[in-house]
């Protein structure tokens, strides 16, 4: 991918009451259309830092030092009229249980149009029209019957493509996907991982991928930081990260993979095309997977 001008820019220190220097000087940057995996193991501070790029840290006792450029103005010095603008509009987030993201008690449809109207103004029809483009998008109907569903009559593939089509109503210049695919069983982690880069393609949608599974990551990011005790120890592109890691932890975490899956995923990038703004970084996503 040609480097462009960042969308996004942080340098920022994340501490807790009870647990300072969760993340360290952690220093990273998104280009407009670029997916960036973001890997560690569980308590290395992925999610932390996949809140604090919404300003959200300080709602779980949290205190950020640094900077958070998106699109060259500083989110830490935003007010919180400013930040509403901003969060489902701009940057979006898919979180990891999409059966808890969905409200139970509200049909599909009624927390679409919550979603939609929260950011957009309009006749009931544009509305349904915003709707039902989201849904086409990722490849779920639009009908009556379905958008009458609740959450309790989907699939957890379902529900994770509603929660995704919540995200791109708007068509966010950033989608935050955090532990987005954990949830899922092999064949739907891979059909969702194809449904990102599709969107990644036909939107220009940035993406931060957050994930602990580096193959999963290798399937679909052009680029990958390792985070490690709150810092990021290593970034590089897919290639480089399975074929020569250079951090010890990356050396550990590459090495702990089993030699066929390992295999599959070295042989996957380094027959891939170099990636662009317009091709999928990593093509047979569901044999990378297939462990």
């Amino acid at each position: 991918m040609t480097r462009s001008a960042p969308l996004v820019s942080l340098r920022i220190s994340v501490d807790y009451r009870d647990r300072p220097s969760v993340l360290q000087d952690v220093s990273l940057e998104i280009a407009p259309g670029e997916i960036v995996g973001l890997v560690g193991q569980s308590g290395s501070g992925k999610s932390t830092l996949a809140l604090a790029l919404l300003h959200l840290l300080h709602l779980k006792g949290g205190t950020v030092r640094g900077q958070i450029h998106f699109r060259n103005e500083d989110i830490l010095a935003m007010k919180e009229t400013e930040l509403r603008k901003l969060r489902g509009r701009e940057i979006s987030i898919v979180l990891q249980s999409p059966l808890t993201s969905l409200n139970p008690a509200l049909k599909i449809g009624t927390q679409l149009k919550e979603a939609w109207r929260a950011h957009a103004t309009g006749d009931a029809q544009k509305c349904l029209d915003g709707i039902q483009a989201a849904l086409q998008s990722v490849s779920l109907p639009c009908d009556e019957e379905f958008l009458r569903r609740r959450s309790s009559q989907l699939s957890v593939g379902q529900a994770q493509r509603v929660i995704i089509a919540m995200a791109i109503l708007h068509r966010p210049a950033l989608l935050i996907a955090d532990e987005a695919t954990s949830a899922l069983d092999t064949i739907t982690q891979a059909e969702i991982l194809k449904l990102f880069s599709r969107l990644n393609r036909e939107l220009n949608v940035a993406i931060l991928y957050v994930s602990h599974d580096l193959l999963s990551v290798a399937a679909l990011c052009h680029r990958i930081a390792i985070l490690h005790q709150g810092r990021i120890v290593e970034s590089d592109t897919p290639a480089r990260i399975f074929g020569s890691p250079q951090h010890e932890y990356t050396q550990r975490l590459v090495a702990a993979l089993p030699m066929e899956s390992l295999r599959k995923a070295r042989t996957s990038v380094s027959e891939a095309p170099a990636p662009s703004s317009t091709d999928e970084p990593l093509e047979h996503v569901a044999e990378v997977l297939n462990r």
